[in-house]
């Protein structure tokens, strides 16, 4: 399939903008109809996690454990190894940082069919400040035997990812944000676990991006079409674990020369796992875009996005840096 047949049509003239948590939402109500080994649990937060429609439709299935992410986690192992498919909700920073040994312990040690969906991940959080905008989860994620990780660009993705990590058997964390993002991808844009997607078509320079970065590594790419003259490949690197070591080669080998774009802290995301794999298979010269080692602060998302450099001229800037470097 054409790269460029699988973006939303309208991405670039007037992009209609739709929180990935809604997606998720309406993701979990489908598959409730569909399966009923489906659960779900949250911690007093199912308003802001979207779990409200299933729990009208399946109040049997839907379980309310209040401000005890721990047990939360703890009984959606348990649930499981019931033969259970529990989704446990919460925010990202709950969801991570709170539970870790729980996680570790309960869920992946015991290859427990757990889906941790988590919400209001990164900067784009907002308003809530540094303490609940958690930037670090997908290296605690990734770390993590027999963990699954996925970071969805848009609505439409992220409906995709809650189907595919249903069907997959094993611990799964998925990654999404407070606020509407633009639809980037179509109907047509698959999705696979541990396949990324070539979104735009180049041979210059490559940007690996994952999450709410995606959008504006391609405003990137057109700017630097446009005014730089150079040939861009954009690649949506949604699942973090597995990932896929094969099309961040191909498009190395190709380009010579990587930015990675993510919403996570600069080290253990979408940056290490690029380098992990190309420091072995293929060295190039690596630029990155991610927030410096530091915590957030509250603001809006745009006005957060923009003091933390994470943006469509930065990474115009770091591409034009890698390829300098590799000339």
């Amino acid at each position: 399939m054409n790269a460029a047949l699988t973006l939303h049509p309208m991405l670039f003239e007037k992009p209609e903008k739709k929180a990935t948590r809604d997606g998720f939402g309406e993701a979990l109500l489908e598959l409730g109809q569909k399966d009923e080994r489906v659960v779900a649990l949250t911690a007093d937060l199912g308003e802001s996690v979207r779990t409200g429609a299933f729990e009208k439709a399946f109040p049997n299935r839907f379980f309310e454990v209040g401000i005890t992410e721990q047990f939360m986690m703890a009984a959606a192992a348990g649930l499981a190894l019931e033969g259970k498919v529990p989704f446990a909700t919460t925010f990202a920073n709950f969801a991570t940082g709170r539970v870790y040994d729980f996680i570790r312990q309960s869920i992946c040690y015991n290859q427990a069919n757990v889906k941790i969906a988590a919400t209001h991940a990164g900067i784009t959080l907002g308003e809530d400040g540094a303490t609940h905008q958690m930037l670090e989860d997908l290296g605690m994620m990734r770390t993590l035997p027999h963990m699954t990780v996925v970071c969805p660009c848009d609505y439409l993705e992220t409906k995709k990812a809650v189907f595919a990590i249903a069907e997959h058997v094993g611990p799964s964390y998925l990654r999404m944000g407070r606020t509407g993002v633009p639809l980037i991808t179509s109907d047509a844009t698959p999705f696979r676990l541990g396949h990324a997607n070539v979104l735009h078509e180049g041979k210059d320079v490559s940007i690996a991006a994952t999450g709410v970065m995606v959008y504006y590594a391609l405003l990137a790419a057109k700017e630097l079409e446009k005014q730089h003259k150079l040939s861009v490949e954009v690649v949506n690197h949604h699942s973090l674990k597995p990932f896929d070591d094969e099309t961040l080669i191909k498009s190395a080998r190709k380009c010579c020369a990587l930015v990675t774009a993510e919403e996570h802290q600069r080290t253990s995301g979408l940056r290490g796992a690029c380098a992990e794999v190309l420091t072995e298979a293929y060295p190039v010269p690596i630029q990155y875009v991610a927030v410096e080692d530091t915590f957030g602060e509250s603001g809006t998302p745009d006005a957060l996005l923009q003091k933390y450099g994470l943006t469509k001229d930065n990474i115009v800037k770091k591409a034009l840096a890698a390829v300098k470097m590799k000339q």
